[in-house]
């Protein structure tokens, strides 16, 4: 397999695509504010006039803002991550772990540290450098002894309200941790669904890679992942069975999914489990029946190949 170079990756261009309007709308953006010329990977996004801190932080929050001004074309390319990227992936997870205080700088670190296993996507030639997207795989053995992973799996331990699954995250976060990747997935809500096949693909490219070109055995093998683990977040419907919809009107579903390949990753999960959320995303008229709520997914390695084939064709049947 054909080892890929680091630093810069320009991303191919490809068509572009659209959710239903709903989706759309949660995930990627207005139509209005989102237009994909072909054959250009590029959109248009409005943006106020900012310092690098505040259209990071803008962009996490909302691309729905009225008062936005003026217009930016925007073509994406694929990083290594870099210390220079510090502030962006942390805004990036500012709320990963809803609102818990935690050793989160101590984490962007650990995240920056693995240059050859994980991916930042950036504008080309943007002189703030600011941060879209951000993925990688930690694993949770080979940290075990940093502050932010022992904090990290508290909180998972603690969320975690399912008897049926405790036991579970127990054995998988303590025992079985050297088998465990933690993928990290994180991005603002207007990225453009088309990055998200070879932003996937580079990852797991990545991971595989480092089973055979990593300088010690040991390295290796914390690569050689059995499962991954997986922290995001939903929509749920509040009242599902009081929700019934008048005449004309479709039925409420009762979950929504912020990234479009979390369904994937649940339907091949081995197990789930969900929490509440106290933190909160801008929400809007159409989420007044939702409430936004964690999810936590555990899936096999061995279902990878199956996944990347799975949000290929989500994203070409778009």
């Amino acid at each position: 397999m054909p080892r890929r170079p680091s630093g810069r990756r320009r991303l191919s261009k490809c068509q572009p695509l659209a959710f239903s309007p709903f989706i759309r709308f949660l995930t990627f953006a207005s139509t209005a504010r989102r237009k994909l010329p072909l054959p250009d990977m590029s959109f248009d996004a409005k943006f106020p006039t900012l310092s690098n801190k505040g259209k990071e932080k803008q962009l996490l929050e909302s691309s729905d803002e009225e008062d936005s001004q003026g217009e930016v074309q925007a073509d994406f390319e694929f990083f290594d991550p870099k210390a220079t990227d510090f502030h962006g992936v942390k805004i990036l997870l500012q709320n990963y772990l809803d609102d818990k205080e935690w050793d989160l700088s101590g984490f962007v670190d650990l995240i920056l540290d693995q240059t050859t296993v994980g991916t930042v996507v950036k504008v080309a030639d943007d002189e703030d450098d600011a941060l879209f997207a951000l993925v990688t795989a930690l694993n949770l053995a080979r940290y075990k002894d940093n502050k932010c992973v022992r904090e990290l799996k508290e909180f998972l331990l603690k969320v975690c309200s399912e008897k049926n699954v405790a036991s579970d995250l127990e054995l998988l976060v303590e025992k079985k941790a050297k088998d465990v990747g933690l993928l990290v997935s994180q991005r603002v809500m207007n990225l453009p669904p088309q990055l998200l096949p070879p932003l996937y693909d580079g990852l797991f490219d990545e991971v595989s890679w480092a089973t055979e070109d990593k300088p010690t055995e040991q390295l290796r093998g914390s690569f050689r992942f059995k499962s991954y683990i997986l922290i995001t977040k939903i929509y749920k419907l509040k009242h599902p069975k009081q929700m019934k919809p008048c005449r004309g009107e479709e039925e409420n579903e009762e979950t929504i999914f912020l990234k479009p390949e979390d369904e994937i990753f649940l339907e091949l999960s081995s197990w789930s489990f969900t929490f509440p959320i106290h933190s909160q995303l801008v929400t809007s008229q159409e989420l007044k029946n939702y409430q936004l709520t964690g999810l936590v997914m555990v899936m096999e390695a061995q279902k990878i190949p199956e996944f990347r084939q799975k949000l290929k064709s989500l994203i070409d049947e778009q």
